[in-house]
């Protein structure tokens, strides 16, 4: 039953069936995998016959809507009273029976194509290790280990929150939710990362100083490893590092019908960032780029796939939207955008614009740069904006500010960053590297998301733009652009451990 478990816990870790037979012989083969995936079978037959549904002829779908219909009708805290980890698999797809899902997936309508399952997943994987740790013949370091070994992550299960009662009452299931909403607009992709053997990969300069990738043409080069990392671009690593902070976060993304979309999906789920912005066009697939790479850098071969970008307004206007990386055919999307913020004044609206951004010019985009309240590009972009001289930082950060923007954040590379309001011109060094970079991918969205859940969490410009480079130097340490993003405990460590030189100074 091992391989069920798997199933129902999108645990594809090559070291998960592996571990769950080891730690069934750790109990003499008691066949604890075997219990759970019963009990939660017949826990979830239980509710479907009280639907009034034959579990032998019941399809997915059918389940996933007679389950949000009981959140209509009021009767999902009798049904789901005790089904916290009941997860089921019928015709190759999951359904959670999880109440927290449930009510989600009901309050927000999402598709089933959209339907959460994080929080069943979460309480799986806490049974598994409960039902485990608590054996005789077990004790919780080997659980622990194994379990670790095997990618069931129990450092994500213990943020878990317990049922709101008043989640179950008609309206809103965040009516009661008090953090900053921040809705994150942009193409999202899956990468596959190619580690090259330096021995047969090279980078050479040529004349003029430009720096090419070269391998042996017409051969077959060996590579070292391939990591496949999912649900990442600009604004999903926006999103997932606003989350991670403890915004109230949605995605808005476009992906295909395919397998890596649905990847995708649970993957945003897992990280708590809301779905039912998404947009799914079944007759695509979903973006899928690869990135090679070669000591620290890395070169990107990209393919993004050409969606239909139509602006659709979310349930509830968020505090904040944050806006980067999106297709060439959507500047019809960014004039929707635009009159959907020019209606919503309340909103804060923070642009990280990106290749075709530039490529357009000012001019296309100048409602957008307008109405911004935050803009942050890298100094080279910032030039290319303005048409100020790359030396003058008084005058590129003016120049941005004249386009509309409230707060100018130019970040330098290994020069640090700066930042722009009121009239005043400061930088930030960058946080000091606690080892040598594994991978820089993601550094620059992790700088500016940071400072833009400060900003939501209302704090200073002052003390947000102290934590970005703190989390861009955790991102670094870490393969993707994911996976070092911290939390709040882990950036005040962070912080609490800066030399004495880490310090917002004024520029002259």
């Amino acid at each position: 039953m091992r391989h069920a478990l798997a199933d129902l816990l999108a645990n594809d870790h090559p070291l998960f069936s592996y571990n769950i037979a080891e730690l069934e012989r750790a109990v003499g083969g008691d066949a604890i995998d075997t219990k759970l995936v019963a009990d939660s079978i017949e826990q979830a037959h239980t509710v479907l016959r009280s639907l009034g549904l034959d579990p032998a002829d019941s399809s997915a779908e059918e389940i996933y809507h007679a389950l949000n219909s009981s959140v209509e009708r009021q009767m999902a805290e009798q049904l789901l009273s005790d089904t916290r980890y009941t997860l089921i698999k019928v015709g190759g797809e999951v359904v959670s029976f999880n109440i927290l899902d449930v009510v989600d997936n009901a309050h927000h309508e999402l598709g089933f194509v959209n339907r959460r399952l994080d929080h069943a997943q979460r309480q799986l994987r806490l049974e598994i290790l409960r039902r485990y740790a608590e054996h005789d013949r077990t004790h919780d370091e080997l659980v622990h280990t194994l379990a670790e070994q095997a990618s069931i992550k129990i450092e994500d299960d213990q943020y878990f929150t317990h049922i709101d009662q008043s989640l179950l009452t008609a309206g809103d299931s965040n009516k009661n939710d008090t953090r900053p909403s921040l809705l994150a607009i942009g193409d999202i992709f899956t990468d596959a990362f190619i580690k090259l053997d330096e021995n047969y990969a090279v980078v050479e300069k040529d004349e003029n100083g430009k720096e090419w990738l070269k391998v042996p043409f017409g051969s077959k080069p060996p590579y070292e490893r391939v990591d496949i990392i999912k649900s990442v671009g600009p604004s999903p690593n926006a999103a997932v590092s606003c989350a991670r902070l403890g915004l109230d976060v949605s995605l808005m993304a476009w992906i295909g019908g395919d397998d890596v979309g649905r990847e995708a999906m649970q993957h945003l789920n897992h990280e708590q960032v809301r779905t039912d912005s998404m947009v799914v066009e079944e007759d695509n697939a979903t973006s899928y780029w690869y990135v090679l790479r070669h000591g620290s850098d890395r070169t990107m071969l990209v393919k993004s796939e050409e969606y239909q970008y139509v602006w659709r307004a979310p349930n509830n206007a968020p505090d904040w939207i944050y806006l980067a990386y999106i297709g060439k055919n959507s500047l019809t999307f960014h004039n929707e955008l635009l009159e959907y913020l020019e209606t919503n004044p309340g909103i804060k609206f923070v642009f990280q614009p990106a290749t075709y951004h530039f490529e357009w010019g000012t001019e296309k985009l100048a409602g957008l740069y307008k109405r911004a309240y935050m803009t942050v590009m890298n100094r080279e972009e910032a030039e290319q904006v303005t048409g100020v001289s790359h030396d003058d930082l008084h005058a590129l950060a003016n120049g941005l500010h004249e386009l509309g923007p409230e707060i100018v954040v130019i970040t330098d590379g290994s020069h640090g960053s700066y930042v722009s309001h009121n009239g005043r011109l400061q930088t930030i060094p960058n946080y000091p590297d606690p080892a040598s970079p594994l991978d820089r991918t993601g550094a620059g969205d992790a700088f500016a998301s940071t400072i833009t859940a400060g900003l939501a969490l209302g704090r200073a410009i002052e003390e947000a733009i102290t934590w970005a480079p703190v989390n861009s130097a955790s991102v670094v340490q870490k393969l993707g652009a994911q996976e070092g993003l911290l939390r709040m405990s882990e950036l005040q460590q962070w912080l609490e451990k800066a030399p004495n030189d880490y310090v917002l100074k004024d520029v002259e």
